[in-house]
């Protein structure tokens, strides 16, 4: 009999997974197994007929279940970064096989009961902060999942929760598909008019790996984005922006639009079995944010600064387009072909003035070198960890005294098995339950743009600070000091999540950590002090624009969730109305933004696309001390790690800034360092 190798204890470094030994077909017998086990882990808390303790009842429940947790995380990292048809259909059939494991616990009124009475007893109990604090947390989520619900009621939680991870999953499968649909082919050489020669070289690689002739574009960022940024050819412009702007809102096998509908309705109708008004009170409750109206005030008060900044930057563009000979409605298509014009007469430079300096191992280079200048880490590749891909590299990271801290997958490249976007995950998570120190396995996947034959990977701006946002996240948990793995690294309020990556991205207008690194990539010619100058003089190029936009994705976030009835309405209009507000363009009939909004509908943002917002004035307000101390200055980087990084989720996160800061954050430095006040 052939052993299921993810069963298995994993005798690989540091208890990596074996990734070359495991195939599709072991991941649902392993889940369904796991899933036993799991269950008699659980049976043995609520059957133990001693006296409910913090130690027998909550630890043991922070302990059960581990091996399937290490298993589920494989799958869905493996779904999100390496997919295929199979590996989709197996997250489809375990999706709701792991719904109901989780609501075996959560909707459990025995091990409610058990957690119940160590909750009530809690102030004659000898605990650590970090302990109670996780009482408190556990107690909350199971009464926010359903625990304290009766009969009928805890059976249609169940339903509903099975029933929203399946649509979830949907979603994201939709939109990869569309995503990987669409490809511009391009036989005239003429109209590759206005492309870089890089883009033009890895369009023509792109054609050659699919046996075409000429050049080929699709709908990943570092294919799309440059075209929409260079391209004179307006039509083609206006196809390729259509492609992307219609994904999963087409009448065929894909489109999401009843996904929306059913996602939100049933969001409403869980939120309001468990006593909310709406989804987003329901979400917002375990937030720095509190409240959907505290949110919208928020949103608005952000608005209010930047939509008269975002109307001057629009009229600039418009101006420069009729100086051009332009004399039609500057469209979405328009935008960044023009922005990129006008950036270049403001400031003396465009983006691929600055890419040659950006080569990616470089850019690597600086940010392993800003980890060791701030937090003394070092990282040392390991080939003998196995990886998924023959693009992802395994990195051993190690603490300043030697002592081993992390390892790290790093993955950049777009395929068509990779969803778009660029995050951080892990695949087993830090943790120190008596003892026994469990350091964490994270990774960070991005889609940028590839090598060619002539040409290695050259970053643009926005990629360098996507690669320091999401290195940020690795950092929260790589650092990560705390006892229990529910509470560890990246396991805090979503609005405060964002904190430490977007800290991260505030290094790359630095001149000092650009000197680092930044050296031309066939010269080696250092970046001239002049570049360096126009891009930090460049960096609120469009703040007002940028500021909006994403004000305008958590208007729409905020509108499908706190809906109070079900949505009749078509999710186009339904949308434009929650937008309306931020528009600068004239309406595109046959593109929408929610059936693409995998961050809402697919991932984890729902009722909390405003946190990026919210986390930029944590970030820049934090960012004012290493600006007025040194941005290398170690202090500093010490009371970050040792406040912020270390603590995952073991405090209120306000209390973890005020650590810190010394005070509570003000939107002020915010306005200021984005030129809106």
């Amino acid at each position: 009999m052939t052993i299921n190798p993810l069963l298995i204890n994993w005798d690989t470094p540091h208890q990596t997974a074996p990734f070359n030994e495991i195939k599709v077909e072991h991941y649902l017998p392993a889940i369904e197994i796991s899933i036993q086990d799991a269950k008699k882990e659980i049976d043995a808390i609520i059957t133990n007929t001693e006296k409910p303790t913090f130690q027998n009842t909550l630890e043991a429940l922070e302990l059960a279940g581990a091996k399937l947790s290490e298993i589920a995380s494989l799958l869905y990292n493996q779904n999100s970064a390496e997919t295929c048809d199979e590996l989709q259909a197996v997250a489809r059939d375990a999706s709701p096989k792991l719904t109901e494991y989780s609501n075996y616990i959560s909707l459990n009124e025995e091990l409610f009961k058990k957690i119940k009475t160590v909750y009530d007893d809690r102030e004659n109990l000898t605990l650590t902060p970090e302990q109670i604090y996780l009482l408190e947390h556990t107690y909350k989520n199971f009464v926010r999942r359903g625990a304290a619900l009766r009969g009928n009621d805890k059976k249609k939680y169940s339903e509903i929760s099975t029933e929203l991870a399946k649509l979830s999953l949907k979603f994201g499968e939709n939109v990869l598909a569309e995503t990987n649909a669409f490809s511009l082919l391009v036989t005239d050489e003429k109209e590759l008019s206005g492309l870089p020669e890089g883009v033009i070289e890895a369009a023509a690689q792109l054609a050659k790996s699919k046996e075409k002739e000429g050049w080929m574009f699709n709908l990943q960022f570092p294919s799309y984005y440059p075209f929409l940024q260079f391209a004179d050819n307006r039509k083609l412009r206006e196809e390729i922006y259509r492609a992307s702007g219609s994904r999963a809102f087409k009448k065929n096998e894909f489109n999401n639009e009843e996904i929306i509908k059913q996602i939100v309705s049933l969001r409403l109708e869980m939120a309001k079995l468990l006593g909310f008004e709406n989804y987003a009170h329901y979400v917002l409750e375990e937030r720095m944010a509190q409240t959907p109206e505290k949110v919208n005030d928020f949103i608005q008060d952000l608005h209010k600064y930047s939509r008269p900044v975002a109307e001057k930057e629009y009229a600039e563009v418009e101006k420069l387009a009729r100086k051009e000979g332009f004399h039609d409605a500057v469209e979405r298509w328009d935008w960044a072909y023009y922005t990129e014009k006008l950036k270049a007469e403001k400031y003396g430079f465009n983006e691929e003035e600055v890419k040659p300096y950006f080569q990616l191992e470089k850019v690597q280079d600086g940010v392993f070198e800003l980890a060791k200048r701030l937090y003394g880490l070092s990282f040392k590749v390991n080939k003998a960890i196995q990886v998924y891909h023959k693009d992802v590299s395994a990195y051993e990271v190690f603490d300043e005294d030697g002592s081993f801290l992390s390892v790290l997958y790093l993955d950049f490249f777009p395929r068509e098995g990779k969803r778009g976007g660029a995050w951080s995950s892990d695949y087993r998570p830090q943790s120190n339950v008596n003892g026994n120190p469990i350091r964490p396995i994270i990774t960070v996947v991005c889609n940028f743009t590839k090598p060619t034959e002539s040409k290695p990977s050259l970053l643009n701006f926005r990629e360098v600070e996507t690669f320091l946002h999401e290195f940020g996240h690795a950092l929260h948990a790589m650092l990560s000091n705390t006892s229990y793995p529910g509470l560890s690294g990246t396991n805090v309020f979503w609005d405060f999540v964002e904190l430490p990556s977007q800290m991260m991205e505030n290094w790359a207008s630095q001149k000092e950590w650009l000197d680092l690194f930044a050296v031309h990539y066939k010269t080696g010619e250092k970046i001239p002090d002049d570049l360096i100058q126009k891009l930090i003089k460049s960096k609120n190029f469009l703040a007002g624009y940028a500021s909006d936009r994403q004000i305008s994705l958590g208007m729409n976030d905020m509108a499908w969730h706190t809906i109070t009835e079900p949505v009749n309405a078509k999710v186009s209009d339904f949308e434009k109305n929650a937008m309306n507000d931020t528009e600068l363009f004239p309406n595109i009939e046959g593109t929408c933004t929610s059936t693409a909004f995998s961050h809402i509908f697919g991932g984890g943002y729902a009722a909390g696309y405003y946190s990026y917002k919210w986390a930029e004035v944590l970030d820049a307000d934090a960012f004012s001390v290493f600006k007025e101390k040194g941005i290398f200055d170690k202090k500093t980087a010490t009371s970050f790690r040792k406040n912020i990084l270390e603590k995952g989720g073991t405090q209120h996160p306000m209390e973890l800034y005020v650590n810190f800061r010394g005070q509570e954050p003000k939107v002020d430095a915010l306005l200021e360092r984005s030129g809106l006040k």
